[in-house]
């Protein structure tokens, strides 16, 4: 008899766990509320633009093409995948521009200039990044930690590194220069994590990038969600688009299925969110014991900043402005203090502008540039800001600060303008407290002490996205469904890949006689 699962939300972690389980045989029914797929990575399409919602930097292609390669499948035959160069453009008020990229030569040149001493350095940061990437994420980053004694096990190898350390404190350890310090820092704020507090293991994304190098989907990121999305239903797997999910049905010790809003049951084996995690314990379980008890203790902990963010589309096109742009305000460990520490909106801000008609002409009309830029904020438990109010004037103060920065005549070339606020992350995402990236990637919120991939009560139950283990991120999710797929695949017992029904052999030939 066929094993069957339910997975909720179509994020990047949804997709890639209902990939794996349909390549092995399992059954798999993909549910998600909103009207499209992708979660997060939603797209806007409004007067021939296509804003990218959410994720925009793609830096380890790696690991989705391994989804593709599980049933003999190649990426490039779903999605182009095109290479971004500089990795980002980071811009200080008070100093120089500095392209970040994988051209060793010019960045060693670039750092060289603004700190000699800083050439050495970086060096020595480098082969430290390369090491904390090798442990932290080549063998724990897909590995599901579900007791204390794994932790224990793999708590040598990361304290070699002072994971205890934050990142910043390490980056500074080896640059001097103030600014570079920023520069090799600032990339936990990607994944939510203030770079003063969060685990020095996460200085691994510098070594993650000059691996893989930074790259942009051909049709934007929504197109790797598309290419995704169809790869799972040309292997058989079954989507409700625009349903949602009203119950996690349970009983005793495990789950029996769903209940969907309109009343429909979907009965499975297995059953995985992909959702908020507060959010699946609190509203989707909440008439279950289960789900009040881990709902109030969920609550209690430490989550990630949350983000305002601006779609704008502009009449011409800005050639000189590439795809990632990083504006450092005029403070940066005290902004980060106010952003994590809330009580109220600071008055300045840095920001991160998205480019996409930088590397994808068809991203916006014939002769317009589309942008996006966002703003890091206060989570609404840290300031229960009323946003209706405050987001018209707080996008006007952003665009005005871009205009003059950066982009001149941006008012007069204006043709489209929209916002995503904390509240619409908790509304249109049921994000608690509005949060971008889920709980905060702090080293006691890590691995054994994060959300496991798998209940521990009810026993059919997993999770997968940002707010397990491994944490936010493009990696990082695709990461946490290899280790949750891992555990719902030996739970099921199709654990053995050598097992799995000819490895998606006979829909290939399906697809192939269709071409």
């Amino acid at each position: 008899m066929q094993r069957t699962a339910v997975v909720i939300g179509s994020g990047f972690g949804g997709l890639a766990l209902a990939i794996r389980l349909q390549t092995a045989g399992i059954q798999t029914t993909l549910v998600e509320a909103r009207d499209k797929p992708g979660g997060r990575a939603y797209v806007y399409e409004v007067d021939g633009f296509k804003f990218d919602a959410g994720p925009t930097v793609v830096t380890d292609p790696s690991c989705v093409e391994e989804l593709f390669a599980l049933s003999g499948r190649k990426l490039s035959d779903y999605v182009e995948l095109i290479p971004v160069t500089p990795f980002y453009r980071l811009m200080w008020e008070d100093g120089p521009v500095f392209d970040y990229s994988n051209d060793d030569a010019q960045l060693l040149a670039q750092i060289g200039a603004m700190n000699p001493k800083d050439v050495d350095g970086y060096r020595r940061f480098m082969a430290y990044s390369e090491g904390v990437f090798t442990e932290g994420y080549e063998k724990l980053g897909h590995e599901a930690f579900l007791d204390f004694r794994s932790m224990i096990e793999a708590a040598p190898n990361l304290m070699k590194y002072q994971a205890w350390r934050s990142v910043y404190s390490v980056v500074a350890s080896y640059i001097e220069n103030p600014q570079l310090r920023e520069a090799f820092s600032f990339h936990t704020l990607l994944v939510g994590g203030n770079p003063f507090k969060t685990s020095s293991i996460y200085a691994l994304i510098h070594a993650l990038e000059k691996k893989w190098g930074v790259w942009f989907p051909r049709g934007g990121t929504h197109a790797l969600v598309r290419g995704m999305l169809k790869l799972f239903e040309d292997l058989g797997g079954t989507v409700h688009i625009g349903r949602k999910v009203a119950r996690i049905e349970a009983a005793a010790g495990h789950v029996l299925g769903v209940t969907l809003a309109d009343g429909t049951e979907l009965k499975a084996d297995s059953v995985a969110s992909n959702g908020d995690v507060v959010h699946s314990y609190q509203e989707l379980l909440g008439h279950h014991p289960r789900g009040r008890k881990m709902a109030k203790s969920m609550t209690r902990r430490s989550f990630s900043p949350s983000l305002f963010v601006i779609y704008f589309g502009l009449k011409g096109f800005r050639a000189d402005i590439p795809q990632h742009s990083i504006l450092f305000g005029p403070r940066y460990r005290e902004l980060l203090d106010d952003i994590y520490s809330g009580g109220a909106l600071a008055d300045d801000f840095s920001l991160y502008l998205h480019h996409s008609t930088a590397t994808d002409r068809a991203m916006a009309p014939e002769g317009h540039s589309g942008f996006y830029v966002l703003s890091p904020v206060p989570h609404l438990g840290k300031a229960p800001l009323d946003w209706n109010q405050v987001a018209p004037r707080y996008a006007d103060r952003i665009l005005g600060y871009l205009e003059k920065r950066l982009i001149p005549g941006l008012s007069a070339d204006l043709v489209h303008k929209s916002w995503f606020s904390p509240e619409n992350f908790r509304t249109e995402l049921n994000a608690h407290l509005g949060s971008a990236f889920s709980l905060e990637p702090v080293l006691w919120q890590s691995a054994y002490f994060r959300t496991h991939n798998r209940d521990s009560v009810l026993k059919n139950l997993y999770f997968v996205g940002a707010g397990t283990h491994p944490g936010a991120g493009i990696p990082g999710v695709v990461g946490s469904a290899k280790a949750t797929a891992k555990l719902m695949l030996e739970d099921l017992g199709a654990g053995d890949p050598a097992q799995w029904p000819s490895n998606g052999g006979p829909r290939l030939e399906a697809v192939a006689g269709q071409a």
